[in-house]
């Protein structure tokens, strides 16, 4: 069955549906256009002039401990370790906090290379290069994935995913889990 994906332009809304995915991944027409207001709201998070400001320091050069993290070692790290904290306590950090209501259940911005600017909380992976979630907004579009439990937070939700935009053009990435509870 085809995974549920929708491709948001800045100008129009292009949703792709394969019938028979819409069916198997749960999401009534009700949700689906929750969603895709909701994803509207999200892509203007990617022009906020805080979150683009520490994506475009992150993509000059991530500091030293950054550079040399893998998600085999994020794995290792706990929610308190300086390293992690540091993601959630920056000023890009706080202005998602600022941003997030209660249908929000992760949030993390990832620079160019796919690696973690900033989030809510600590995330499953370190990068998300070579995943669809980071890779369609940096071409400009947006994400919605399939309806899953995620890992990080163990709740049932639809992540969406947008461009950080810088005069246009895409230089990172905005993901955004929404509770699947607060949809319905």
């Amino acid at each position: 069955m085809k995974t549920i994906l929708c491709l948001i332009s800045a100008a129009a809304v292009a949703i792709v549906l394969a019938a028979p995915g819409a069916q198997a991944q749960g999401l009534s027409s009700d949700v689906l256009v929750k969603v895709d207001a909701k994803a509207k709201q999200l892509a203007a998070w990617g022009s906020d002039p805080v979150i683009v400001a520490a994506v475009k320091a992150h993509n000059v050069g991530p500091s030293a401990e950054a550079a040399a993290m893998t998600n085999d070692k994020w794995k290792t790290l706990t929610l308190l370790d300086p390293f992690v904290r540091s993601f959630a306590k920056n000023a890009a950090a706080e202005q998602l906090k600022a941003k997030k209501d209660d249908m929000v259940t992760e949030c993390f911005v990832s620079g160019a290379d796919g690696t973690k600017v900033a989030f809510l909380s600590k995330t499953t992976s370190w990068s998300h290069k070579g995943k669809d979630k980071h890779d369609a907004p940096m071409s400009g579009k947006t994400w919605v994935g399939p309806v899953e439990v995620d890992e990080s937070t163990g709740q049932q939700q639809v992540q969406v995913g947008v461009p950080v935009l810088d005069g246009g053009k895409p230089i990172g990435s905005i993901v955004v889990g929404l509770g699947l509870s607060k949809l319905k």
